[in-house]
């Protein structure tokens, strides 16, 4: 059985930290939580879902490498913004 964590009044749980490292997962990522016939499961979002009217024209490499550099772009300003000087 895995780790087990706590749900505040607020709704909010902590993801285990061996967790996050295995997934990758950092500050400010998106999960999707699936209601399946098995229970919640819950995944990192995939940021190379195209959702616009280009989608269908590009390839799934470039769809990958655009999400790859906005992501870049987005954790970059954001950390700008928590640095403390």
């Amino acid at each position: 059985m895995g780790e087990t964590t706590r749900i505040t009044r607020k709704g909010q749980t902590t993801i285990p930290q061996e967790l996050r490292e295995e997934y990758g997962l950092e500050p400010g990522d998106t999960v999707v939580w699936e209601d399946t016939d098995d229970g919640i499961v819950v995944k990192k979002h995939d940021r190379t879902e195209a959702r616009g009217l280009l989608a269908g024209e590009m390839s799934e490499d470039e769809r990958r490498a655009i999400a790859e550099e906005l992501g870049a772009e987005i954790r970059s300003k954001r950390d700008e913004e928590w640095t403390v000087e």
